[in-house]
């Protein structure tokens, strides 16, 4: 049976950035918050849905939110959360003697002095420690700490999905807030890094994380995230609002959140989504191109759509802290991957992605590119991105890429070889083409230890002679390698054709490429250290070829049958490296393997 489980999650905040500095308010502010607040749980409501009500630092200070709060908890079985957003009060600017807000970012002393601080505060409100809590961002560190002196906590919003770079440009460079490289859906959170689903027990926090939002897995990643969310006021801010007659009736939203409801058929019955909205969004004034009048309507729309799945037996609605134990009973196998096939909803352009994240990595193949992976983080290397003031990454949380097309480009650059991809080419009587120009569709099969991709057939054609390839994809969960298989289909009347499975990678999270010295490239037990010459090392019949970054503490290796393997360094110039599996064929399959390890 499938289970769509929706979180709705409220943050009530009497002291929001979005009046006091982008609108310039400076009275009033207070009683419209607590107005918004009201009418976003009544909405609720209305339409039979409970939320997790995430109580702000500023919010403690309210007898009449933490008297509402109560009463919604008695009355609609609403969860009482601590939220470690909305700092920036006048009581903790005064006693922190800082603008800062974003907990993530101090230093070590002073987040465990605050988390201490507003869960003290919290209890001494309520009378019972909080089961969820939760942030833009929060760090292992934090929640590690939070988990030891809190242990009734075990649920909490830990990360916002591909807020990068790409955020960063939209907020006119000011966004001081890199987080991308996590998971889009639940997941377990590992005591070394937050972003990474833990391996095991011995590695699991002791937290269900939550994303801040549940976001387009295509729109978000190729353009600007804030836009594309099942968040009512995104859809606005994206301006996705109309209907083919004209009227405000949010096709888009609905298909978002349809299209989340669909992700049950990749993970074994069970679809999640959550919608998080602060007051913010639901400014008096307006906000962005909206009025109030169709901020409030579109948000009463939204709940609306979500009460109508409910009522018809679709959706079940959960606190934060019931779907914790939800996930856990569903999900008592560390190593199962989160899957969606993700369709192209809102261009039109008949795109296909396929995202996949398990302790061993998280990535993305683009069907348009013939499946080709144009994202891969290394989760299997457990980087130790410490962040705050006092490391070596103050604002950056982001976890490292290996494969990133939009920051350091793909298949389609100026520069040829210099974009980061894994995919491959076949080459016949010195012509050649890469799958990337080939568009496809895949098909989805889960199995007993992981998951099977098959995209449908292309045809290449070289020299006049066509080659039928199909592509397949098995991601095995029980070693967390990638194995991909390039299968002839097509008689080529003895005809060889050379297959050529490469990777092309980088290290970074952002665009600019950090010095690639200290990296080591091989094939086997040959290596070469990376100096920018463009060097090469080459073996037939090699088992291994493989690439060392030490600054990430990865190795990458990949094998198969081929005939011929080689390691290539780039130049200053284009500063990637590159593994290449060479197999010349007439008839059959060429199978190879993508291995992510952690450096010893």
């Amino acid at each position: 049976m499938e289970r769509f489980v929706v979180n709705i999650i409220h943050r009530p905040e009497l002291s929001p950035e979005y009046a006091e500095r982008a609108l310039g308010k400076k009275s009033g502010v207070q009683d419209e918050s607590l107005d918004i607040f009201r009418f976003q749980q009544e909405t609720a409501h209305k339409y039979g849905l409970k939320t997790t009500i995430q109580i702000t630092y500023a919010s403690l200070f309210s007898d009449e939110i933490v008297s509402i709060a109560k009463e919604h908890h008695e009355k609609y079985g609403d969860e009482i959360a601590l939220s470690l957003l909305g700092l920036p009060c006048k009581q903790f600017k005064e006693k922190y003697r800082t603008e800062d807000f974003c907990i993530w970012m101090f230093d070590k002393e002073t987040k465990k002095e605050i988390v201490d601080d507003a869960f003290g505060l919290f209890h001494e409100k309520f009378g019972f420690w909080p089961e969820s809590t939760g942030s833009y961002f929060l760090d292992a560190f934090t929640i590690n700490y939070i988990k030891e002196r809190y242990p009734s906590v075990k649920c909490a919003v830990a990360t916002c999905w591909e807020e990068g770079p790409k955020a960063y440009h939209t907020c006119n460079n000011s966004w001081y807030t890199f987080m991308d490289g996590g998971p889009w859906n639940p997941w377990i959170p590992s005591k070394v890094n937050s972003h990474c689903p833990a391996a095991d027990a011995g590695d699991d926090s002791g937290i269900v994380a939550i994303p801040h939002l549940s976001r387009d897995l295509m729109a978000c990643f190729d353009g600007n995230g804030s836009n594309f969310g099942t968040h009512p006021q995104n859809v606005l801010r994206g301006m996705i609002y109309y209907d083919d007659a004209g009227s405000i009736e949010y096709p888009y939203l609905y298909n978002l959140v349809d299209q989340y409801r669909h992700l049950a058929k990749y993970n074994e019955g069970y679809a999640y989504n959550m919608m998080f909205v602060g007051p913010g969004w639901l400014n008096k004034n307006g906000r962005w191109e909206a009025p109030y009048e169709l901020l409030a309507k579109s948000y009463d729309d939204g709940m609306k759509y979500y009460g109508k799945l409910k009522a018809e037996g679709k959706l079940t609605d959960m606190t934060m802290a019931e779907f914790a134990d939800f996930y856990r009973a569903c999900h008592p196998d560390y190593a199962k991957g989160e899957c969606a096939l993700w369709k192209d909803i809102l261009y039109g352009s008949g795109k296909e992605y396929f995202w996949y994240a398990s302790p061993a990595l998280r990535c993305c193949l683009d069907f348009n590119q013939g499946g080709a992976m144009v994202d891969l983080r290394p989760y299997a290397a457990q980087v130790p991105w410490e962040t705050g003031i006092g490391t070596d990454h103050v604002y950056d949380a982001s976890y490292p890429y290996l494969i990133q097309i939009n920051y350091r480009a793909g298949y389609f650059t100026h520069y040829a070889g210099a974009g980061t991809i894994k995919s491959c080419a076949l080459s016949y009587h010195g012509q050649k083409a890469d799958l990337c120009l080939c568009r496809t569709m895949a098909k989805f099969e889960r199995l007993p230890k992981g998951v099977r991709l098959t995209a449908d057939p292309v045809t290449v054609t070289l020299d006049g002679l066509d080659i039928v390839v199909e592509s397949e994809f098995l991601f095995n969960e029980e070693t967390g390698e990638v194995f991909t298989t390039r299968r002839i289909l097509n008689d080529l009347h003895g005809e060889e054709v050379t297959f050529e499975e490469y990777f092309t990678g980088a290290f970074g999270t952002t665009e600019y490429q950090a010095d690639m010295t200290g990296l080591t490239l091989g094939v086997d037990e040959e290596s070469i250290p990376y100096t920018y010459h463009g060097k090469k090392v080459e073996k037939s019949g090699g088992e291994i070829a493989w690439v060392s970054i030490p600054q990430i503490g990865t190795q990458i290796s990949m094998g198969g049958g081929a005939d011929t393997m080689e390691a290539e360094e780039g130049i200053a110039f284009s500063p990637v490296y590159h593994i290449r599996l060479h197999k010349t064929m007439t008839k059959g399959e060429f199978t190879t393997w993508l291995r992510l390890q952690k450096e010893s």
